[in-house]
C-alpha cells in the first residue's frame, strides 16, 4: 500500500530543484560579473598547469546544466556536468579544505559535497516523470 508520501516522481522533482536552483544562482553571480568570473577560473587552471579556455566551462556547469536539470530536459546529463564541474572547483578552489572543519563544526566542503552527490545520484536516476523530456 502506498501513501501520498511515496512518489519517486516527486521526490526526483525535489531533487532536481534542489540543486538546479541553488547551482543556478552560482552561475547568475558569474554572469553577472563574467570578466571576474572568467579571470578567477583561469587564475586557478592556470596554477594547476590547465588550459585557461576551460575556464568557460564553469557557465556550462552553472548556467546551463542547472537548467536543464530544472526543466527535466536531458537531466543526466546536465547532472553529470554538474558534477565534474565540482571537480574541478574542489581540486582548483578548495583543495586546501578538503580535511577540515568549518567554524560551526560541519565539513568545510560540505555544500561542494551537496552539489557534486546530488548530481551524482541524479545522473543515476534521471529526472523522473514531472519533468519535460522525462528519462
Amino acid at each position: 500500500m502506498t501513501t501520498p508520501f511515496q512518489s519517486d516522481a516527486l521526490g526526483k522533482l525535489i531533487l532536481r530543484l534542489a540543486l538546479g536552483v541553488l547551482m543556478l544562482f552560482h552561475g547568475i553571480s558569474k554572469l553577472v560579473n563574467p570578466v571576474g568570473a572568467i579571470n578567477y577560473v583561469s587564475s586557478q587552471l592556470a596554477a594547476a598547469g590547465l588550459p585557461t579556455f576551460l575556464a568557460y566551462g564553469v557557465f556550462a556547469g552553472e548556467v546551463i546544466a542547472p537548467l536543464l536539470i530544472i526543466l527535466g530536459i536531458y537531466s543526466r546529463i546536465g547532472a553529470l556536468m554538474v558534477v565534474v564541474n565540482m571537480m574541478f572547483a574542489v581540486m582548483l578552489a578548495h583543495g586546501a579544505q578538503l580535511f577540515m572543519l568549518s567554524k560551526s563544526g560541519g565539513w568545510a566542503l560540505e555544500l561542494q559535497a551537496f552539489y557534486l552527490f546530488t548530481g551524482l545520484a541524479l545522473c543515476f536516476m534521471g529526472s523522473g516523470r514531472m519533468a519535460v523530456k522525462p528519462d
